[in-house]
């Protein structure tokens, strides 16, 4: 495969590049087996739509043309379960879950940029941890829901879906 430098210049990132060593949506970590793409997520509905409204130039235009999106603010309609499931940046700054240098918006920027073929083996081993404890929240939704029932739990499967769990299949 040959080798691809991406430059980025959005809100979060002036002139960070970043190169892509992997084909894509392949070749990843044998403990990572996200249920979702990132475009899958986008289409579902996701961090109130309003995750990535800057940033489309580095991804692929098909990503986003079914994606729920909403530039002007955070929609919690545009979620999948239509519930808010997640914490301002804030808080994952000040609780040292971002990136700054790397990915200013967190997990689902890591896992795009992963996903695109960006490898960056400490952060990658990082973040497949935090993706991989997140399985806790599935076995509650097993332990308390009736399968598929989508009516029980809804916050916690829209937060499930954020980490790219189908949380429909529970």
């Amino acid at each position: 495969m040959k080798k691809k430098i991406i430059k980025v210049n959005d809100k979060f990132q002036k002139g960070y590049r970043y190169e892509l060593t992997e084909p894509v949506g392949r070749n990843f970590h044998p403990d990572f087996k996200p249920e979702l793409t990132p475009k899958e997520m986008l289409v579902l509905g996701v961090f109130g739509g309003k995750y990535m409204t800057d940033c489309k130039k580095e991804f692929p235009k098909s990503w986003f043309i079914r994606a729920k999106i909403s530039p002007e603010h955070h929609d919690d309609t545009l979620n999948f379960f239509h519930k808010h499931a997640s914490q301002p940046l804030k808080v994952w700054q000040e609780k040292g879950w971002i990136d700054e240098e790397h990915d200013p918006r967190g997990w689902f920027q890591w896992y795009c940029r992963y996903y695109m073929g960006r490898r960056l083996p400490i952060e990658d081993e990082r973040q497949i941890k935090r993706w991989k404890a997140i399985s806790r929240h599935i076995s509650q939704i097993r332990k308390n829901c009736r399968p598929k029932d989508l009516t029980c739990r809804p916050t916690q499967r829209q937060a499930v879906l954020h980490w790219a769990y189908d949380s429909r299949n529970i």
